[in-house]
């Protein structure tokens, strides 16, 4: 069941009228409603799959209790290493057995051994790679005694498995979800109209620039030694836009469905592409993640403190975990490794905070220089997304030799029946949006709400792209 399908507008309605009519009474009934809610919804992908999210939710929930209870320093660490061996254990099986199996092989193949990998037939279980950081960081903070253990196993299993973030994050935090579950939510109108905006602008995002954008970028990196110069820089700039419509608008209609049932949900995008350095990129795109690994892996290998060569070591290491955390491949890898040669720079020189501030333009020569830095930070993560969006290192290796080596700069019609260009108009405008927008969550809300929301469906209905391309694209992490 996706966002953007029949069955889910349909689902959603159901939940909430009994959310708010039927199951209003106490806060025990509105967890139990969402947690049965949230079971379906994952159910729909495959029913097998719940059981591993039922065991992993009272695995976090028996072992944090234990942790917090333990008398002695060696019972408290057991508890511990026992709940992130299992965690990280059942990650590895589904998510990188095969790819360690497949490349170990083909290591002992490349020096005349011979051998033939032992490859498990399973379906990665959607969502593991989110729930399973929701458990972790909340094991983590008992364990160095950040927070208390939860003793109500419904209020703790709605924490994890809340449907709105289950499959795609954003990765949540105990210290700020588990306090809004504890108590009874009252409906609030103003609250709820704010879902409202960012569902409908979520939509945008998925069905009018992420599809539309997954046709065109599809048609040129699939056929891309056929391409010419403008069309492989143009299927970077659409890959660019497709996977930010895509995540950001799966994020923005998260946080907006949560809205509607009175839970507020972590941002986890920030007009990431208007920054004007790599380490402002960060701190505005999938925040959730980033955050996670500076305050569970970053900080506690010692972080920016240490001598020169512990901040190279900790930023190689910080974001080649988080290019691998995205999927089994090596493409990913070294998107992360990419990601750390640009940052390290700023690091190294102490301007990675440098750019802090909101984003102010006048007529003068400043306002140039951050509409250049804008731009080439923008040009660093085309070229990064494109390994990330290649099927291999040398694809995407051959994708960017072709960009400087062909020279052609025509319009070229592509498989999906479109000339390469058409595209162009569209993103245009959906940045324009957002650039006078860039101070709220949402472009919709505020003067002239009406007109803007009644435009955004129309966008929605006339320019929205239904065919092959529903699936969220993180779905797959």
């Amino acid at each position: 069941m996706f966002f953007n399908s029949l069955a889910f507008t349909v689902f959603l309605p159901i939940v909430f009228f009994l959310y708010w009519f039927v199951f209003n009474k106490t806060k025990s009934s509105q967890n139990a409603l969402l947690i049965v809610a949230s079971y379906y919804f994952y159910s729909c992908w495959d029913w097998r799959f719940l059981f591993l999210l039922v065991f992993s939710t009272f695995l976090d929930y028996y072992t944090g209790i234990q942790i917090e209870k333990g008398k002695s320093e060696k019972s408290r660490k057991f508890w511990f290493w026992l709940s992130i061996i299992i965690n990280l254990g059942f990650l590895g099986i589904f998510k990188y057995y095969n790819f360690f199996a497949a490349s170990f092989s083909d290591l002992l193949n490349s020096v005349g051994v011979k051998a033939s990998p032992i490859l498990l037939d399973v379906i990665l279980p959607v969502g593991i790679s989110f729930y399973t950081f929701h458990g972790l960081s909340y094991v983590i903070d008992i364990y160095y005694k950040r927070i208390k253990a939860e003793y109500n196993f419904v209020d703790y299993s709605l924490f994890v498995s809340y449907f709105p973030l289950l499959v795609a994050g954003p990765i949540e935090r105990a210290t700020h979800l588990l306090p809004q579950v504890k108590v009874k939510r009252e409906f609030n109108s103003e609250l709820a109209k704010e879902g409202v905006y960012q569902i409908i602008w979520g939509l945008v995002k998925k069905v009018v620039i992420a599809d539309t954008c997954a046709t065109y970028a599809n048609a040129i990196f699939d056929n891309y030694p056929s391409m010419n110069s403008f069309s492989l820089v143009l299927g970077a700039v659409y890959f660019a836009f497709q996977i930010y419509g895509d995540f950001s608008g799966y994020s923005d209609i998260a946080l907006g469905v949560s809205k509607l049932f009175g839970l507020d949900l972590l941002r986890n995008f920030n007009y990431p592409y208007f920054s004007r350095d790599i380490a402002e990129f960060w701190r505005r795109w999938h925040i959730s993640l980033s955050s996670w690994f500076r305050d569970y892996l970053y900080i506690p290998l010692g972080g920016s403190k240490g001598g020169i060569w512990m901040k190279i070591r900790n930023t190689f290491i910080i974001f080649i975990v988080s290019g691998f955390w995205h999927g089994a491949n090596w493409t990913y890898v070294v998107w992360g490794l990419i990601n750390a040669i640009y940052f390290l720079p700023l690091l190294l020189s102490s301007s990675n905070r440098n750019n802090m501030g909101a984003i102010e333009l006048k007529f003068n020569f400043d306002s140039v220089r951050v509409i250049m830095s804008i731009l080439y930070t923008f040009l660093l993560t085309c070229v990064a997304w494109v390994f990330f969006r290649a099927r291999s290192i040398s694809d995407a290796v051959l994708y960017l030799k072709r960009i400087i080596t062909d020279g052609s700069f025509k319009a070229q019609y592509l498989s999906n029946e479109r000339y390469n260009y058409e595209l162009l108009a569209l993103i245009g405008i959906f940045v324009l949006v957002e650039w006078n927008n860039r101070d709220k969550i949402e472009p919709l809300s505020g003067k002239r709400n009406m007109l803007k929301l009644a435009l955004a469906i129309t966008a929605i209905i006339a320019f929205g792209t239904y065919s092959d391309y529903k699936e969220f694209i993180y779905f797959q992490f």
